[in-house]
């Protein structure tokens, strides 16, 4: 093991990825395969190769790879309610399976480590747009407390890591994603994908469309594919140990309306469509900075949300039988 901040002398980069089975995972694989760099290779573990939750466990992990970078995507994650009557499992676990992930990749010496967060981590009382700067500004929502603080120590740990130890361990922030892979399961699932399956129900069967709310909250969405592409270049790239949101900008933000419609276009959807207004909206906005994003990267151009979303329904409808549902 090299002391501290001291880099191995090692040619080639191997980046392990974990949760690599997953929405960003998959899209990760597949921009990497299509961007391949002869110095890089590429291993995807999920939890079927390793229970991260265990120390001994993450350790085998890291000694039968020897990775010099890891892309962190495994957590323990659910929908509303899930996390509502859940709030101290997400709060444990996630903090094992970080703790292990980050304590591994200092003891065997890798070079870089890119955690992925999230928009829900932020305060629940902040001003828009948030930027990196506010992730600790308050508390989080109270429904999903647990996962929050969890995610948010990443953070905290990162900054000791570097302070402690002269560490380049960072993450980013993406706001919503959507893509092949997703899960498209319509209580559990996010808007885009839980919209893709109620679109394709509605088709198969026959039945109107019912879009829950008025379909006014807007939302910035990124395409997975997308978020791979400056996944690579953070890895690659990037130097700060401080978070960097990834998203597309505040005027690519969308109505949840304005999404249905992309996808009832993709399907050639002609059944009618219903919105069911007892049903709440949630938050009107959660508009995300981009600022710092395009410091870095001012000319990156995201996949247009049309292609993006015809794309996502190509994927659903082709593999129907074994998307998550």
């Amino acid at each position: 093991m090299a002391e501290n901040g001291e880099k191995r002398s090692r040619s080639n980069k191997v980046i392990l990825v974990t949760g690599g089975s997953g929405l960003v995972g998959q899209a990760i694989k597949k921009v990497a395969t299509e961007t391949k760099r002869a110095d890089e290779e590429f291993v995807f573990v999920s939890s079927k190769d390793a229970n991260l939750k265990s120390e001994e466990e993450t350790r085998k992990l890291f000694e039968k790879h020897r990775p010099t970078h890891v892309i962190h995507l495994a957590a323990l994650v659910g929908g509303l309610f899930r996390n509502l009557s859940h709030n101290l499992d997400f709060l444990r676990d996630n903090l094992r399976i970080n703790d292990n992930v980050l304590n591994c990749a200092f003891e065997f010496d890798v070079e870089k480590v890119v955690s992925c967060l999230s928009t829900c981590i932020f305060p629940d009382k902040t001003t828009y747009p948030i930027d990196e700067t506010m992730i600790h500004n308050g508390p989080p929502h109270s429904s999903n407390f647990g996962y929050s603080y969890a995610k948010r120590m990443i953070d905290v740990m990162n900054r000791g890591y570097y302070v402690q130890h002269n560490r380049k361990f960072t993450s980013v922030v993406p706001t919503n994603v959507f893509g092949p892979w997703d899960n498209f399961n319509l209580e559990d699932g996010h808007v885009i994908p839980g919209l893709i399956n109620k679109v394709y129900c509605a088709k198969r069967d026959g039945t109107p469309l019912n879009i829950w709310g008025t379909g006014s909250p807007r939302r910035q969405f990124i395409y997975s594919e997308d978020l791979a592409r400056l996944f690579l270049w953070v890895v690659r790239e990037y130097e700060e140990v401080d978070p960097i949101i990834l998203s597309v900008g505040e005027e690519d933000e969308i109505s949840i309306q304005e999404a249905a419609e992309l996808i009832v276009d993709a399907f050639d959807f002609k059944g009618p469509i219903i919105n069911d207004t007892s049903k709440s909206d949630g938050q009107f906005k959660k508009t995300a900075s981009t600022v710092k994003l395009r410091k870095y990267l001012p000319d990156f151009q995201f996949t247009p949300m049309k292609q993006a979303i015809k794309e996502t329904v190509d994927w659903f409808v082709e593999n129907y039988d074994v998307a998550r549902k």
